[in-house]
């Protein structure tokens, strides 16, 4: 046993320190990012912000209205071979730079992912995900997937330090998602104890991943705009979001209505509620670990990317970073102990 004394941070636990600015109105701010990647050679230019794999964030209906901003949304692999046909068939045809087929690691996904790709050659991303990728099996099966794929952008996660991540570039990830915990319904760290403060991920595995020409994607944490800010300035190529997405009409989820007043469902996908919905229960060797929540119905997605991309523009004004690329260099963050005047809260 040992113990590391060294601080790590969580998105609470900062602000950025403002700086001058030559920029005029937020209107200057260019969101839009390009990157080449390091195993496949595909380039990409778009917002990097990303709808989470989960299937009330990560739908077909959530897709096609990110990619009209030019967002990024990883498909939940619960859709079938038919309902990826029949999307595919009608959905326009760049729909493919924005989103990612994804895929567990159990005997089967290979096969399923395999079957789409053949049949919709123009798909270009693949999403591996699991909740602890540290796993030998893991890394066996990413390997397995770029031999499979050598064409393809492959992200796979979910890790939170740099050794891990350096494992999986060179086992053939372009992107490596990066979060163990820090998801408003996961409950890891609540069953396992087991997680690392989102902040210091971002910035160890930014590092880590950068050295070898990879990419990462800082997964969970963020619940307002200012945190999808903090984790582009920590160094993250792109922010998956799954809690500020839910509760909209093209989120997944149950809608519900209580007192006049409506909500959706929102889950965790490694909750009972998932895996009732899609593995018939909780396996007896395993605890269930997320939540199930009612998110406050919100309408069309529109007004919350309007929302959450006002914030990182009005972000890089305060410290002068014309665009997205240039926010990491501009960033200097300082330690807090609050972050909002909470007299009136609602």
């Amino acid at each position: 046993m040992r113990i590391e004394n060294e601080i790590k941070l969580g998105f609470k636990d900062v602000m950025f320190r403002p700086k001058r600015s030559t920029l005029k109105s937020r209107s200057q701010v260019n969101l839009e990012r390009t990157f080449k990647f390091m195993h496949s050679n595909n380039e990409w230019t778009g917002v990097p912000i990303m709808a989470a794999n989960m299937d009330t964030v990560g739908t077909f209906e959530m897709a096609l209205k990110l990619a009209e901003k030019k967002i990024f949304t990883a498909v939940h692999k619960h859709y079938s071979f038919e309902e990826w046909n029949d999307f595919l068939d009608k959905a326009s045809g760049d729909i493919e730079n924005y989103i990612a087929i994804s895929t567990g690691t159990g005997e089967n996904d290979l096969d399923r992912i395999t079957k789409v790709i053949d049949a919709h050659p123009k798909l270009k991303f693949i999403c591996i995900d699991v909740a602890n990728g540290y796993s030998e099996h893991f890394v066996a099966f990413v390997k397995s997937t770029r031999q499979r794929f050598p064409d393809k952008v492959i992200l796979a996660g979910n890790v939170v330090t740099g050794e891990m991540v350096e494992e999986l570039l060179l086992a053939g990830a372009d992107i490596i998602k990066v979060g163990i915990g820090p998801g408003s319904v996961c409950t890891t760290r609540v069953k396992t104890g087991v997680g690392y403060p989102q902040l210091s991920a971002i910035i160890e595995c930014a590092d880590a991943a950068h050295g070898l020409g990879g990419q990462i994607i800082s997964d969970g944490g963020c619940a307002i705009p200012g945190d999808v800010a903090k984790a582009f300035g920590a160094g993250a190529d792109f922010v998956m979001l799954g809690g500020m997405l839910a509760g909209h009409d093209e989120s997944g989820g149950e809608m519900i209505e209580e007192d006049g007043k409506k909500y959706k469902q929102f889950y965790g996908m490694s909750s009972a509620t998932a895996m009732e919905k899609h593995v018939g229960g909780v396996a007896n060797y395993r605890a269930s670990e997320g939540k199930t929540v009612k998110v406050a119905y919100k309408g069309a997605v529109e007004n919350t990317v309007q929302d959450i991309l006002g914030g990182v523009r009005s972000t890089c004004t305060y410290v002068g970073a014309q665009q997205l690329k240039e926010l990491t260099k501009r960033t200097t963050f300082i330690r807090v102990a609050e972050q909002e005047n909470r007299v009136y809260t609602q």
